[in-house]
């Protein structure tokens, strides 16, 4: 395809050019959103890819594409030096981040506009004053923006944690400094529990980021978790477009996000909009952004950071708005100007995450081979997708595999379409978070008028009583049967689904919506009684006990990194330890032995 410069955009700011073709460093279904986001506005695009992405549809879909050389994240898709020779490889005059960590790294910002490219988000300086945690809550401070007692800056230690916690009172959040996503966050109690959360927070902080500094913030306690879309341009513009509510999360790693946030006042609407904005002039931000903030049960509102990126949860904003974010963002980086008012929110929209977690047994990551895919369609209904069937799942990058965007005239008619969607939607070969999505729209607390989760409510309130293999009616108290798997049959060209036992079945029928199987509850994964074994390939980040040391079922024995994401491994029993295989830092692959326990 011959790129031509975007004909619609006015003569571009100081420094910046109009753009022709665009390298997309990052890979699955954020690559393939900013493909297609190139290809509607007349740009080439060049994707990157490993071994594992070579026959994603985001690289078949590219106008180009380059295959990264190395094993894992930092020798791929978080090398600089590799993105920026690949660059250049490429003829490409514009760099586009995705939302990955580069996104939000100045490091990769100035190193792009070095290499004479146009970086396609915010300046260096403007990511280095909201790109932590410190820098985010002292621009708040300055503009007046509401936020949280808490430390000046990063907290030197858990002893000064300790102390600060004692002023500002318990329960505490630990944050890191640097990042997002959820990494590096923690919340104590009470004093007892915030040794073991400050240096959990620091370690994931420095294996995701780089820098494990941590900060401490007084806790809200049951809080909704509120964020607004935000854009800005180089003319001194900045527009905010919808709030969304981000508020059912695990282990603060997002689920469903829906937009508009339901249930706020217009005051709270005009805080959030006012203070958004005036913290993104104060910095002198250009690109697309989003403001968080919590919003306590009293109704109070508290800046939480500024996310210097497309979010994962942008689609709910542009469905409601009609808004191509992705592509302002490309126009923005042109240099082409905001127009005076975007359109006001209408309707209701819902995202869904599809990640490859086991929610029945603790949130898991999983992996293998992708073996039926059949994604939903109809009014209403979106799919950004980066996995077709034939894919394989591992362990190097985010569990996400596509989103399921769904959006109605209000927030009943979007519910109604996501149960239809939902119910539609077949993948297979590795555990999802579909069964959950399925039980949550039929959620009281979630689905009803009241709107009454908070971001611990799916944790604690929800999760507690909800198994992977009960039927609706049976979560809503009915009796669930003895072990059944459904059977498709027909009789006179009829087409039927009947339960029938797991004895019956040869072979057991396929994991379906509804299936009858036997879910893990209460330890993350199951272990043989002889020892505790990893559960799949990843990074051992902790080992908790030693030979001779006596333990309950449910204890925390180890801690192991896969998919960027940190798992407990409990003890399945009461046992005592007889040998610990592995040392904090060992690479292991499933089924390695890592703790072995007394006869």
């Amino acid at each position: 395809m011959t790129a031509m410069p975007m004909t619609d955009a006015p003569a571009p700011a100081s420094g910046s050019r109009p753009l022709t073709r665009v390298l997309i460093a990052n890979r699955g279904e954020i690559a393939l959103r900013v493909i297609r986001a190139c290809r509607d506005l007349g740009l080439a695009s060049v994707a990157v890819y490993t071994a594992a992405d070579a026959r994603s549809a985001y690289v078949e879909l590219a106008d180009d594409a380059y295959r990264l050389e190395g094993t894992g994240p930092q020798e791929t898709f978080l090398s600089i030096p590799a993105l920026l020779a690949i660059a250049h490889r490429a003829g490409a005059d514009a760099v586009h981040p995705g939302y990955g960590y580069l996104a939000e790294s100045g490091e990769f910002a100035a190193a792009v506009t070095a290499a004479g490219l146009t970086w396609v988000g915010p300046s260096e300086s403007a990511i280095t004053a909201l790109g932590d945690k410190t820098g985010a809550r002292a621009v708040a401070e300055a503009v007046g923006a509401p936020i949280a007692r808490g430390s000046a800056g990063a907290v030197d230690g858990v002893e000064e944690a300790l102390r600060i916690a004692e002023e500002i009172g318990f329960p505490v959040a630990v944050k890191a400094v640097h990042g997002g996503g959820g990494r590096g966050f923690r919340t104590a109690a009470d004093a007892r529990e915030l040794p073991t959360a400050f240096e959990a927070a620091s370690r994931e902080a420095a294996a995701a980021f780089g820098r494990g500094e941590c900060l401490i913030e007084q806790q809200i306690v049951a809080p909704r978790h509120i964020e607004t879309q935000c854009l800005a341009d180089a003319h001194g513009t900045v527009r905010v477009l919808s709030t969304r509510d981000c508020s059912l999360q695990r282990r603060n790693q997002k689920v469903v996000e829906e937009a508009p946030a339901p249930g706020l006042t217009a005051e709270q609407e005009q805080v959030l909009a006012e203070a958004s904005a005036s913290i993104l002039s104060h910095v002198g931000y250009v690109g697309a952004a989003t403001c968080e903030f919590l919003l306590g049960a009293d109704g109070r509102l508290s800046f939480m950071e500024a996310n210097a990126r497309i979010q994962v949860e942008h689609t709910v904003t542009e469905e409601v708005t009609g808004v191509d974010l992705v592509a302002w963002q490309l126009r923005i980086a042109a240099g082409e100007r905001l127009p005076e008012a975007f359109p006001a929110p209408r309707g209701h929209a819902f995202q869904f995450r599809i990640n490859a977690e086991d929610p029945a047994g603790g949130f898991f990551p999983s992996t293998g081979t992708i073996t039926a895919c059949r994604e939903p369609a109809g009014p209403g209904v979106r799919m950004d997708s980066g996995v077709t069937e034939g894919f394989h799942v591992g362990t190097d990058f985010d569990p996400m595999l596509a989103k399921l965007v769904v959006t109605g005239e209000d927030r009943e008619a979007a519910l109604a379409r996501s149960r239809r969607a939902l119910d539609e939607y077949r993948l297979e070969g590795v555990a999802t978070l579909l069964p959950l999505h399925r039980a949550l729209v039929d959620a009281p607390a979630f689905a009803g008028s009241g709107h009454t989760v908070h971001t611990r409510w799916l944790e604690e309130d929800f999760m507690p009583g909800w198994t992977a293999s009960l039927t609706p009616a049976e979560q809503n108290g009915a009796a669930a049967p003895a072990e059944d798997v459904e059977v498709v049959v027909e009789v006179d060209g009829h087409r039927l689904t009947v339960c029938v036992p797991a004895a019956l079945a040869a072979p057991p029928a396929p994991e379906r919506r509804r299936s009858r199987r036997i879910s893990r509850r209460g330890t993350t994964v199951a272990q043989d009684i002889s020892g505790l074994t990893a559960p799949m390939q990843g990074t051992i980040v902790a080992v908790d006990v030693s030979p001779g040391d006596r333990v309950s079922a449910g204890d925390r024995l180890a801690v192991i990194e896969a998919m960027k994401m940190e798992q407990p491994l409990k003890a399945p029993q009461d046992a005592v330890v007889k040998s610990v295989a592995v040392a904090a830092g060992a690479g292991v692959r499933s089924g390695d032995m890592l703790i072995e326990f007394e006869d």
